[in-house]
């Protein structure tokens, strides 16, 4: 199935968490390789609407909150070094809006 293109990216979410570096489960690093930093946030949004959410999502689980999908792909951001990427995205089980939750980097046989 696809989701929507217009699913629910939350600026906070790029800004606080996955572009600062953090003790434990620090994203940053990573996706600096491929060119995305604090000083270019609205272009990993950019990109993984356009080149994310455009391939199929699999159902992953059903919790309290909704139910969660994973879309696995790879980023092709400012640098010319690609990532290996999967995110998870929950519907929201009251407004139906899909919202990014987070980006995991995929490396080795666990990649696309």
């Amino acid at each position: 199935m696809k989701l929507p293109l217009d699913s629910d990216i939350p600026i906070r979410k790029v800004t606080h968490y996955l572009l600062v570096p953090r003790v434990e489960s620090d994203k940053s690093i990573w996706l600096a390789r491929g060119g995305y930093t604090s000083e270019n946030p609205q272009r990993l949004i950019e990109d993984i609407r356009s080149q994310i959410l455009p391939l199929d999502a699999t159902p992953a689980r059903n919790s309290r909150f909704g139910e969660t999908f994973e879309i696995a792909g790879m980023l092709h951001g400012p640098s010319s070094i690609s990532l290996s990427v999967r995110t998870i995205w929950l519907k929201d089980p009251l407004s139906g809006v899909f919202r990014l939750i987070t980006l995991i980097p995929l490396s080795g046989k666990n990649a696309p």
